[in-house]
């Protein structure tokens, strides 16, 4: 039997407790909040309150620090006697110290298992707005991922995409006719923003084994949720690539999960940290997908949570979906700052005991103004609530810890090894090959069967005193005629190894024996 997730005191001397309904927690949520005002330890008891109800959790940790939820808390900890107080005062009755099953993830592969999903599976929208390209260049992006598909060549990783990108370069006044007009330099464009993207650690990201999101949505042998934690300390150095792949994953889950309707608790719940880097400039075709999904997925029985500095990092129709919240402190120093924060209070259902605004300006760490929905799914009345404690470790785990719930992980040795299949890679450089191949073997069988007068006639005034026995003389061909002929040769030569060199040298050969 599930329960409504507790989440600290309100009310007069914080008496009054404030549960987070676990049948609208698929209605989404936002947590905001000035850095060091207890944001973190709100995503922290939050995941904790999920997992103890059976709903996975994905979440990404920017500093480290929930780490932690991978090992109990400890009276030995120098905030063991606040947490026993606040949990007294809350009316905490049954706090304690436990870990939670917890799994670790990380795009690098360093500290969790890695994480990887392939180039077609990203989509061109996406890959657009990660690579930061021009409309002109998205439309050849577009072109790429269309010719792959109506030519069967799988877009798994980054050399796939770039070996496909040379093809269309070298194929542009074909691809023209068909697709409209393919530009060199914006070809090149890309390449070099895929370049920079390698250089990032990008590579990593883009290949198989691709995550399956079924293993985000398992519980435990106690019928706990998992909770799945993102490593993005380091992630965080290429904003762009943590924003896009966090709107991937929210994508996929979208796309794949079917239509629950209401469900009395949610199968996933997403937390989106640092949610700002996702809306920083980018174009209005995301911020509508980003809606779209929004809007739509809590259907599939997904909450999203967004975590960030200031509820005005958050479009205000993405804003006006997130009906649990959790306020802590904003500070208000500049003109613009006061003015989000009435913006921020207005968004609250009055409490008459207390102006909303001063106690967003006021609240202490570890305190907030939280408002969560009631049934029906109506917006309760704003409370300024003490966040309960923590029952994992506050703080990070050692490295060494780390590697233990690593090996332990169900996860363990499933996505360790890349795989490197047969992919447009392969197939491109297979073609090319065996152009390449079949326009040699054609040209020795052409030599094979000439006679002597062919060849004398071919040869011509070509004659250079190699092609017949009888000895000949003739004046030495100037040097530029030399090297216009060698220029001329590789010309030739480079469009033979291409994809259309079949069919130019079957041309040739059928000139050469029309009617022979």
């Amino acid at each position: 039997m599930t329960q409504d997730i507790f989440i600290g005191g309100g009310g007069e001397e914080y008496a009054t407790k404030q549960f987070l309904n676990i049948g609208y927690a698929n209605r989404h949520g936002l947590i905001a909040g000035a850095t060091g005002t207890g944001k973190t330890v709100t995503l922290q008891i939050l995941a904790e309150g999920f997992a103890n109800q059976g709903v996975p959790v994905f979440l990404s940790d920017v500093k480290g620090d929930l780490s932690g939820l991978a090992k109990s808390g400890s009276a030995a900890h120098k905030l063991h006697d606040a947490f026993t107080s606040r949990a007294e005062k809350i009316g905490f009755d049954d706090y304690r110290y436990e870990a939670f099953p917890v799994t670790f993830w990380d795009l690098y592969g360093k500290q969790g298992h890695p994480v990887r999903t392939t180039v077609s599976e990203m989509g061109p929208l996406l890959l657009a707005q990660l690579l930061g390209l021009t409309e002109a260049q998205e439309g050849i992006l577009n072109i790429a991922f269309r010719v792959a598909d109506e030519d069967g060549l799988a877009l798994l990783d980054l050399k796939d995409l770039q070996a496909l990108l040379v093809w269309i370069g070298e194929n542009a006044k074909d691809l023209a006719l068909r697709y409209g007009n393919v530009s060199a330099a914006s070809v090149g464009a890309i390449q070099r923003r895929l370049l920079v993207l390698e250089n990032q650690g990008a590579a990593d990201l883009f290949g198989e084994p691709a995550l399956a999101l079924s293993d985000l949505m398992r519980t435990d042998a106690d019928g706990r949720g998992a909770i799945n934690i993102l490593a993005a300390d380091k992630l965080m150095a290429a904003p762009k690539l943590y924003a896009t792949f966090l709107l991937w994953l929210l994508s996929e889950l979208f796309e794949e999960l079917p239509e629950v309707g209401d469900p009395d608790k949610p199968k996933l719940v997403f937390f989106f940290d640092e949610a700002h880097l996702l809306f920083d400039d980018a174009p209005k075709a995301l911020v509508d997908k980003v809606e779209q999904v929004a809007r739509l997925i809590r259907s599939k029985g997904v909450g999203v949570y967004f975590i960030t500095q200031n509820p005005a990092d958050v479009p205000d129709d993405i804003l006006g979906q997130l009906g649990n919240r959790v306020q802590h402190a904003l500070r208000a120093f500049t003109a613009k700052d006061r003015k989000e924060l009435r913006m921020a209070a207005e968004t609250y259902r009055e409490n008459p005991r207390f102006d909303t605004e001063e106690a967003i300006r006021e609240v202490g760490v570890g305190e907030a103004v939280t408002s969560f929905l009631q049934k029906k799914g109506v917006p309760g009345i704003v409370e300024r609530t003490l966040i309960r404690p923590p029952s994992s470790q506050l703080g990070p785990i050692t490295q060494m810890e780390r590697s233990e719930v690593m090996a332990a992980s169900p996860m363990s040795g499933k996505y360790d090894k890349r795989l490197d299949r047969e992919s447009a890679f392969e197939i491109l450089r297979k073609r090319a090959d065996d152009a390449a191949k079949e326009a040699a073997e054609a040209e020795e069988k052409a030599e094979e069967v000439e006679t002597p007068a062919l060849r004398e006639f071919n040869n011509a005034r070509r004659y250079a005193g190699k092609g017949v026995t009888r000895s000949t003389s003739r004046r030495p061909r100037r040097k530029s005629q030399e090297g216009f002929g060698a220029a001329v040769a590789q010309v030739v030569i480079k469009e033979l190894k291409g994809t259309t060199g079949r069919r130019i040298v079957r041309g040739i050969l059928g000139g050469l024996f029309k009617g022979r």
